[in-house]
């Protein structure tokens, strides 16, 4: 649990960029609801992070914008009713965020056409299909 965060195989988040705050959690727990703070919210500054090279930090910023706050991302987790559950959720949801937030653009999709022998193939099959439904009308 306390050390870097890890995101991918070369980057990781060291513990002192990460910002926690505990609040109680709204739902079920019981009698402890009212006097344990279970509720976990996760804050990591992209924008002025060390861990995340110049063209990572470029694509997290991109890619998350609408979830950023003045550069800010929020995570929060009050699923379960122990703290430390919930700051585990936490950091994986971050981890995942940040994950697709850096990883490379997908390649770029080459276009086709579809071959001589497919479209053959079609047309011959809505010649039979368009004879089968004049054979069966009734002209008369």
């Amino acid at each position: 649990m306390p050390g870097p965060l890890q995101i991918s195989g070369s980057v990781s988040v060291p513990e002192a960029e990460l910002n926690w705050r505990f609040s109680r959690s709204s739902g079920p727990g019981g009698q402890g609801v009212n006097t344990t703070d279970s509720r976990v919210e996760l804050s990591f500054d992209v924008a002025a992070t060390e861990a995340l090279g110049p063209l990572f930090k470029t694509r997290a910023l991109e890619r998350l914008g609408s979830r950023l706050v003045n550069g800010v991302i929020t995570i929060a987790a009050s699923e379960f009713r122990s703290q430390l559950r919930n700051r585990e959720a936490a950091e994986m949801r971050l981890a995942q965020i940040l994950r697709e937030a850096i990883a490379p653009p997908p390649k770029k999709r080459r276009p086709t056409k579809p071959s001589k022998g497919a479209i053959q193939r079609r047309i011959t099959a809505k010649k039979q299909r368009s004879d089968l439904k004049r054979l069966r009308r009734d002209d008369h």
